[in-house]
């Protein structure tokens, strides 16, 4: 990684806040791959690319409390979707800036954060975030994405600690896209040519795809 990356000024966020509502509505970040929670997966990925790390979670806060870390859940109730969970992790963080990701994609950059966190201080911007090309976005089991053109990864997002108030006021007047609220604030799009890094399990089937690849899964290296 590279040592201008302040890792101190950085908090990752696990974003594990929804309904789950196409995996039958059961809590994803506790679903089982390779022996540990998903949310593991994400935890351990993340570990090593940040100064400190959180959960937002709305259910079952005593399971998610075994993984030592703080668990933020929304301010506001009947999951409202990411968005609040960035403004959980924009009210509780104690650092500069905050990263998020979602439990359900355990394969994503070892080297995510020092990506986006260059591409934000080059551009002079508060929001980045990644953007693949659907022709190489292929799954864990190597089925293509049929959709075309650039594909961003709304849900991994790097916001500046002043996004907070924007974003308060902004869910406040019913906004829950990503990409619509981020626009506004400047953003810079950050190209990740490995697309099937960012295969999420939304469904039964893309767990078991994600099962089926086993040691793709497996813990991933301390330090990036």
């Amino acid at each position: 990684m590279d040592t201008d990356i302040p890792l101190r000024q950085i908090t990752g966020l696990v974003l594990a806040g929804g309904r789950g509502s196409r995996m039958g509505g059961v809590d994803k970040g506790l679903e089982v791959l390779g022996g540990q929670p998903l949310v593991w997966h994400a935890l351990e990925r993340l570990r090593p690319q940040v100064g400190a790390l959180a959960i937002n979670a709305n259910r079952h806060a005593e399971a998610y409390a075994r993984f030592d870390v703080p668990v933020w859940p929304d301010a506001q109730a009947d999951f409202p979707g990411p968005l609040a969970g960035m403004l959980a992790g924009l009210t509780h963080c104690q650092t500069e800036w905050l990263v998020t990701v979602p439990c359900d994609t355990p394969l994503f950059p070892i080297d995510l954060v020092a990506r986006l966190y260059a591409a934000a201080r080059a551009g002079g911007v508060r929001v980045a975030m990644p953007v693949t090309e659907a022709a190489a976005a292929e799954t864990g089991s190597g089925r293509a994405d049929a959709r075309s053109g650039p594909q961003p990864q709304p849900v991994f997002c790097l916001m500046h600690r002043s996004l907070r108030a924007p974003l308060e006021a902004a869910l406040a007047a019913g906004e829950r896209k990503i990409e619509r609220f981020t626009r506004g604030q400047g953003q810079v799009l950050v190209p990740f040519a490995e697309g099937g890094a960012f295969f999420n399990a939304n469904t039964p089937d893309d767990l078991e795809q994600l099962r089926a690849g086993g040691a793709a899964a497996a813990k991933p290296p301390r330090s990036a």
